[in-house]
């Protein structure tokens, strides 16, 4: 709750998040470029893929961290519409591109692999596929919605709103390759028996996806950041001209 109570006053989280934005922002970009360069350079070539399935040290991470960055949105919806925290709306807003930016990332890596993997670029009929490409729509719809609402106040609950609604696709993501029509493998990095990847293949993969969370973390923060400086702009420049028109 202490936590809570600092992040929930916005001259409480500008005082505090400066640091941890740009912390987090470089120490994400150190680890990304250690993480992608023990997996091109150090780790061993996938015996069946050869040096192709190199590209999955950037394609799987992003994967996770896009549904992790909507994850948090939901979170945020959830305790603005619960709660009505004064930062939750912005947080949310704040990850949205960040975690759509992700989302196309592990789209277009994805595609990349899946070409000589595969043999096609992309399959409508894969459940993952089309599952990933319903989360960058509504990761698309949920920054539009901001855009459109003529009130801040309206455009945070329609957005939360959605964003909860679209939570739902979450386990539709994560079970597809289990339950549904895919060309995607089955969990080999959180595999067991014989799926289960090995260290070399291992050490690259969380290094990246640990720097693709941090730099998540970091540029959230500076986003929100900007938001609230926007705000403070806005409630000045009014706050002038009502002086001025008195």
């Amino acid at each position: 709750m202490a936590v809570m109570s600092i992040f929930a006053n916005p001259h409480r989280f500008m005082a505090v998040s400066k640091w941890f934005a740009w912390g987090f922002s470089g120490l994400g970009a150190a680890l990304i470029l250690f993480g992608v360069y023990q997996g091109l350079f150090i780790a061993p070539a996938d015996y069946q893929q050869g040096d192709a399935a190199r590209i999955m040290y950037i394609h799987v991470p992003s994967m996770w961290l896009s549904m992790f960055a909507y994850a948090f949105m939901v979170g945020a919806s959830f305790v603005s519409i619960v709660w009505k925290h004064a930062l939750a709306d912005v947080a949310a807003k704040s990850a949205a591109p960040i975690g759509a930016a992700f989302t196309a990332l592990g789209l277009i890596t994805g595609s990349i692999w899946g070409q000589p993997m595969w043999g096609t670029w992309w399959e409508w009929g894969d459940a993952r596929l089309v599952s990933v490409l319903i989360l960058f729509f509504v990761f698309l719809a949920y920054m539009a919605i901001w855009q459109a609402m003529d009130t801040p106040q309206k455009a945070a609950r329609a957005a939360a709103i959605l964003c909860l609604v679209g939570a739902i696709n979450l386990p539709v993501i994560h079970f597809s390759v289990d339950f549904l029509n895919t060309l995607h493998q089955k969990a080999t990095f959180f595999a067991g028996g014989e799926e289960k990847a090995t260290i070399g293949f291992k050490a690259p993969m969380y290094t990246v996806a640990l720097g693709y969370l941090a730099l998540f973390g970091g540029l959230t923060l500076l986003n929100m950041r900007a938001e609230i400086m926007l705000t403070r702009a806005e409630m000045l420049a009014q706050r002038k001209q009502a002086q001025a028109a008195g």
